[in-house]
């Protein structure tokens, strides 16, 4: 005989109800619900469970409402209230999905209160808020529905961007869906994104020309000038220098706050991750084979005697050839690029940013930051991780695993 189906006789649009304890949290206060609910023969149609700051709120939608009104009315759970309400009505047609992450350091009342106001105005409904991250960052995201169009999403994108920086906040939005599960790839920019520095600046303060560099490089990196001819202009000024200040400047290379965790968390869920920068691979190169980055790309300096030619060999790695690379690695990797992200903050970055299937900016230009599909403002290149869903929670964890398990 085939199986009996469950009982839907019930028209559950017109027979459901909410019901929904509050109160400090405690083990066996799921059970003990679900164990009342048991004999009334109602249905599971939905439930949430969240606990914050030890206060429990569990709601279960269900169906035989008579039924479960009857039950739940002389239930008493000591310390928590027990409340039975009417669903409200739900619309039919299927709303897009996408996640709205903030971050704050610290996150603050206002600007929250703005940032939902915003979604409210467009439209839009918050479904479900978790807290994705605490110190020294804030992060919580924002499951939001909403019926508008792609072009609606965009334009609520950006208006999001400059309410959230008028109050001190990063706002980013993303779909939701399989578009965040599975394998990516992650391509950074290096200078000022993965390390603190801009390595010609390291190497031009060895000829004693920093400032003179620095004032090109910010031009460059505001989109003032062409990439190119930046980079030659910068890269003259280091004729006749010794090729063996590469090892000091190796050494003076500083990670930004962050970067190690970003790029361990991604390998442990078989990510692949990137390098590609304006700056030289003489430094680049060691630095990606220390953090196990599987794909480089940078300029070379030439080398005469042992000395730099103040020239630069092949083609320049510039904004163009920064997507190309994005695009071939990939290729490469079997991923489309809607399963690749994008890391920087200069102007050179803009065609990989926009390229990519999630690009950020990160303390990036403003020509960057009104481009870029998320912008983030903090000095902690793992501030990333909420973007792409990963909780702080979730890092620590992995850590403390490999940690009892003698990994590194």
């Amino acid at each position: 005989m085939p199986p009996t189906s469950p009982d839907t006789s019930h028209d559950t649009a017109h027979d459901s109800v909410l019901v929904t304890v509050t109160g400090p949290d405690r083990p066996g206060v799921t059970s003990a619900l679900f164990a009342a609910l048991e004999p009334t023969g109602a249905h599971v149609l939905d439930v949430e469970q969240v606990v914050v700051g030890g206060v429990l709120t569990l709601s279960v939608l269900t169906s035989h409402a008579d039924a479960v009104r009857a039950t739940i009315a002389p239930l008493r759970l000591e310390g928590l209230e027990i409340r039975c309400t009417a669903p409200r009505p739900t619309v039919t047609d299927r709303p897009r999905r996408l996640h709205v992450t903030l971050l704050g350091a610290p996150l603050l009342p206002a600007a929250v209160a703005r940032v939902t106001t915003v979604l409210a105005q467009a439209g839009a409904n918050v479904d479900r808020i978790r807290r994705m991250s605490g110190e020294p960052v804030t992060s919580v995201e924002l499951d939001v529905s909403t019926h508008g169009s792609a072009q609606d999403v965009l334009a609520l994108r950006r208006t999001l961007a400059v309410e959230a920086g008028r109050h001190g906040l990063d706002a980013a939005v993303s779909p939701a869906g399989l578009a965040r599960m599975g394998r990516r790839l992650v391509v950074m920019d290096v200078d000022s994104t993965l390390i603190r520095q801009e390595v010609i600046e390291l190497l031009a303060a060895h000829a004693g020309r920093e400032a003179e560099v620095a004032a090109v490089t910010e031009r460059a990196m505001r989109g003032e000038i062409d990439f190119g001819a930046s980079l030659r202009e910068r890269v003259a000024c280091l004729e006749g220098l010794d090729v063996g200040v590469v090892e000091e400047v190796r050494a003076a290379v500083e990670l930004t706050p962050g970067a190690r965790t970003l790029c361990r968390t991604l390998h442990r869920l078989g990510f692949t991750l990137a390098l590609v920068s304006g700056g030289f691979l003489e430094v680049v190169g060691p630095l990606a084979a220390d953090l196990g980055i599987a794909h480089v790309r940078a300029n070379r300096l030439q080398v005469v005697h042992g000395r730099f030619t103040g020239r630069v060999l092949g083609p320049v790695v510039d904004r163009a050839a920064k997507a190309t690379a994005l695009r071939e690695f990939a290729a490469a990797e079997g991923l489309p690029l809607h399963r690749t992200v994008a890391i920087g903050d200069g102007a050179n970055d803009l065609d990989m940013i926009g390229a990519a299937g999630l690009g950020i900016a990160f303390n990036a230009k403003p020509v960057v930051r009104e481009q870029a599909d998320a912008a983030l403002n903090v000095p902690y290149l793992d501030a990333v991780l909420p973007l792409l869903g990963i909780t702080r929670e979730d890092v620590e964890d992995a850590d403390l695993a490999d940690e009892a398990l003698g990994r590194d």
